[in-house]
């Protein structure tokens, strides 16, 4: 019991995140009235669902249905640890514009999209997570469990929006210096935040958070060449800290800010 552990964030705009590790039993019966998409990050995570055994093992994914019982115990000597993220289906359907919240049948799987899309919401962890990382986040789970529903949705194929884009870009550029808000790209752009999150991926090949933090780093790693102190571009650039600024920034470069600086002056 001693190593057993749970770390979660305060559900924000129906996403809720949950890291924890367990010896033994971990869970009674229970359901949630949200979606719980999983990590297995070691050990091998057993549990009951829709009357029949279930086992995770390191690096496969699992979709529990909302309002789905579901238990929770290890099947491992060493335990097992996973991430978990909670998503209001209300959010879901509106991502898939309207239609139904698809139901999964392959409770675990080894899925790599999936398995990303949760490593990606937990890299700032317990950090809350940014409006638009939040919206790809949403967005990119919608269509990975639309691809593997047991009634396959209809494809959209809407042409891609560019006006809509390209003012959202235009946007993100002139504010990099802060976070930007999921309403405030909507106004700007005529679209709702989720299609705009599917409409800029298929443009530019990412999405709006990830695009705004690229150039809030580009901008970060031209203070630093500045010799700015840490703590001050984070600040600048609009980062929480120094450390956050730290695990993008070596997550974009390969290089951490202060490596970065030291290089930097001597080239100069």
């Amino acid at each position: 019991m001693g190593s057993d552990r749970i770390l979660f964030d305060e559900p924000s705009a129906g996403v809720q995140r949950l890291a924890a590790r367990f010896a033994g039993h971990a869970f009674d019966p229970h359901r949630h009235e949200t979606y719980a998409i999983g990590l297995t990050l070691s050990g091998v995570q057993a549990f009951r669902y829709r009357g029949a055994g279930q086992a995770s093992r390191a690096g496969q994914v699992m979709v529990i249905h909302p309002d789905e019982a579901h238990d929770g115990h290890a099947a491992a000597v060493e335990g097992f640890a996973y991430r978990m993220v909670y998503v209001d289906p209300a959010l879901i359907g509106e991502a898939l514009d309207g239609l139904a919240a698809p139901f999964v049948p392959d409770v675990v799987a080894n899925d790599p999209a999936i398995r990303d899309i949760v490593n990606e919401a937990f890299v700032d962890f317990p950090q809350p997570l940014e409006p638009l990382a939040m919206d790809s986040i949403v967005e990119r789970l919608a269509d990975a469990l639309a691809m593997r529903a047991d009634s396959r949705l209809p494809a959209r194929t809407r042409p891609v929006a560019h006006r809509g884009v390209t003012l959202a870009r235009e946007f993100l550029i002139a504010e990099t210096h802060r976070t930007v808000g999921s309403a405030e790209l909507e106004h700007v752009s005529g679209l709702d935040r989720f299609a705009l999150a599917r409409q800029f991926r298929a443009a530019l090949g990412t999405s709006p958070h990830r695009f705004q933090v690229g150039r809030r780093l580009a901008w970060a790693r031209t203070l630093v060449g500045r010799s700015m102190a840490l703590a001050d571009v984070a600040a600048s650039v609009g980062f929480a800290d120094q450390s956050h600024l730290t695990r993008h920034f070596s997550a974009q470069f390969g290089l951490t800010p202060g490596r970065w600086a030291t290089l930097a002056q001597r080239t100069n």
